[in-house]
């Protein structure tokens, strides 16, 4: 499955595809020391936010997909050369309107979960 949205992102911030199927994606984000937030290693939790947001686009697979609302946890904390993996699925499929629900772990560790409210958009948003 070819993916068809967000194909400009910066992947080394938002994560790398590792898996598309129909209503679901699996994405990988390797952390960086660009993405730390202080002396410990500790990664900001904006960059496993864009990920599973990332995620949640993918999942739905349409080049005119955005964000609509996100209710997020973040479970644990993620430090520098942590490798996180996001599992997306969709959960409520009302036509243009989707709900994704969005898993990230490191190893077998629950780091996040988050509820992404989708709409599909007739055309891209700033035309």
């Amino acid at each position: 499955m070819q993916l068809n949205t967000h194909l400009k992102l910066n992947n080394s911030l938002n994560g790398d595809v590792i898996e598309l199927k129909p209503d679901y994606a699996k994405i990988s984000l390797q952390t960086s020391d660009t993405m730390r937030c202080d002396d410990e290693g500790l990664v900001h939790g904006g960059f496993a936010f864009c990920a599973a947001d990332f995620c949640a686009m993918a999942s739905v697979n349409h080049p005119f997909v955005v964000l609509a609302k996100s209710e997020v946890k973040f479970l644990a904390p993620v430090k520098v050369g942590d490798m996180i993996i996001f599992e997306g699925n969709i959960t409520s499929n009302d036509g243009r309107k989707q709900t994704v629900s969005v898993v990230g772990k490191v190893g077998d560790k629950d780091v996040f979960m988050g509820e992404f409210k989708t709409v599909i958009l007739e055309k891209h948003i700033l035309c």
